[in-house]
């Protein structure tokens, strides 16, 4: 079985090293970011299971971070942090954070807060995540790749799959471009949003019953795209 990933991100190397030797004597993948800006290419490009975060990074708050994740993932966050009061919990919790361990903390408590984190995620992602999208024009098989039109099914290039699955996996969110380009692409892609323009219009061809006004694949100017169904 693939070890679930754990993406942990503090600019302290000497914890930063300690918790990726615990996590990963428990079985998990590790992945760390030192910076904000890593951090949120690494969720992007990496798919972590969690995300283990400290709040007091060089690039920016913490904050940030967790808004910058919730602005198109659920990925589970465990913020780790010396910030220790009430009002920076509940800021950082309204953000989005699922947990709150206040440093120092003891390394069994950490691990059974990813532990109880992973649980809940499991848990959601059974219940509220399906595998087959049925729209009026189309059918996704998310899990077998697929897509069908009239019971026919339709040519997607691996780059179009990427890019229709990742917008169907948060149907009715707004998937920012930068998003979309690092997911996709790659890090190195974030500012060439021309690839985006061509591409959707790619899968509203095959798609759209009338590309030229989408039901289903729709752009926010300036911001982003999102997938409707209904």
């Amino acid at each position: 079985m693939t070890p679930q990933r754990i993406l942990v991100v503090d600019d302290d190397p000497g914890l930063a090293r300690a918790l990726s030797i615990n996590l990963r004597a428990h079985g998990y993948d590790v992945l760390l970011a030192h910076d904000g800006t890593s951090a949120l290419d690494a969720v992007a490009r990496g798919h972590p299971a969690i995300v283990v975060l400290d709040l007091g990074l060089p690039d920016m708050d913490g904050v940030q971070v967790i808004e910058g994740v919730r602005g198109w993932s659920t990925t589970p966050i465990l913020v780790l942090s010396a910030r220790g009061t009430s009002a920076e919990k509940v800021e950082a919790l309204d953000a989005g954070a699922d947990d709150y361990l206040t440093k120092p903390f003891a390394m069994d408590e950490f691990l059974a807060r990813v532990r109880a984190a992973l649980r809940r995620a499991i848990n959601a992602a059974t219940e509220h995540e399906p595998e087959t999208v049925v729209t009026a024009d189309f059918t996704i098989d998310l899990a077998g790749h697929r897509v069908t039109r009239d019971g026919q099914p339709v040519r997607l290039t691996p780059t179009e799959w990427s890019l229709l699955e990742l917008l169907v996996r948060h149907t009715g969110k707004l998937v920012a471009q930068r998003t979309l380009l690092t997911e996709v692409w790659g890090p190195a892609y974030q500012q060439e949003t021309h690839y985006l323009r061509v591409y959707l219009a790619q899968l509203r061809r095959k798609l759209e019953p009338d590309p030229s006004r989408p039901r289903y694949l729709i752009t926010e100017p300036g911001a982003g795209y999102r997938f409707v169904n209904g």
